[in-house]
């Protein structure tokens, strides 16, 4: 009865709030209230990840950004990216690493890093540097969310459920081996154009349906991924703190889909497609 009387009590405070009540730094209405004339611009990069790192489900393997011809590719798409005039720059870095990437950056500026191939550095740091940036935002998420970590195995689930054809077809390597197709087939701002298109992030996004399927811990697990990006979302809200703010978004591919729509179906930003501006003449 006390928890209800609480959540009552709660609501009750929240509805006499004002219009436009603020509960972010910078003077920020709440997101619902927030017209288009005050909606900061956002635009999200999603990419491959560059250093090939294969944490993730589908690999891809892209051709080494280190090289000369790699740079050259990786600098065509910076100055695409530097036409757009964001003000801040997001990355897939956690929360609470923003020192170390404080620290990395400020090397960077001043000769004492050496970019990797990483998107966080060669799109991230390289493009901050010069647009005179004094900062990159670290705005990730990625601890493990509540329960334990079996309440997540959507293998464990689809043997639960018989759904083990699904897991094989899911876990195929064809969608992968495709991203690294399209890499292999044109320059690079053209390939990133493709995957920030609707209808390549709409086919992506469909997979995490049939992870649903896997049993209670498939659908855990999407929720969990949801969650995760939720907590990205919350994170960009944070940064862009004036209606101004123009903040470009650089992360896994797979992430697109849900930050794009988050920040659109909020009403905090007014969205916009990486894929016009990476096809945009220089």
């Amino acid at each position: 009865m006390r928890r209800l009387i609480a959540l009552s009590a709660l609501t009750l405070c929240a509805l006499a709030q004002p219009v436009g009540a603020q509960i972010f730094p910078g003077d920020s209405t709440l997101v619902r209230d927030r017209t288009i004339d005050q909606r900061p611009a956002l635009m999200v990069l999603g990419a491959p990840h560059l250093a090939n790192h294969n944490r993730d489900v589908q690999r891809t393997d892209i051709a080494d950004v280190l090289t000369p011809a790699g740079q050259a590719e990786v600098e065509a798409v910076v100055a695409r990216l530097a036409a757009w005039r964001p003000t801040r720059i997001a990355v897939e870095i956690k929360a609470g690493d923003q020192a170390e990437l404080d620290k990395r950056y400020a090397d960077f500026r001043v000769g004492r890093y050496a970019l990797s191939a990483s998107e966080v550095d060669q799109f991230g740091l390289r493009l901050a540097a010069l647009l005179g940036h004094d900062r990159v935002h670290a705005v990730d998420w990625n601890d493990m969310p509540p329960g334990a970590m079996e309440d997540y195995d959507w293998s464990a689930g689809a043997a639960q459920r018989g759904e083990e054809a699904r897991m094989t077809a899911i876990r195929a390597p064809e969608w992968g081996q495709r991203m690294t197709a399209l890499a292999a087939s044109r320059p690079m701002a053209e390939w990133l154009a493709v995957m920030n298109g609707t209808d390549f992030l709409t086919q992506s996004h469909r997979r995490y349906y049939d992870y649903a399927l896997l049993g209670h811990q498939g659908a855990n697990w999407v929720g969990a991924w949801h969650g995760r990006n939720l907590k990205i979302f919350a994170n960009l809200v944070r940064v862009a703190d004036a209606p101004g703010e123009r903040v470009l978004v650089i992360y896994g591919v797979g992430h697109a889909p849900l930050l794009n729509r988050f920040a659109s179906e909020s009403g905090a930003f007014n969205v916009q497609s990486a894929s016009d501006w990476l096809l945009a003449p220089n």
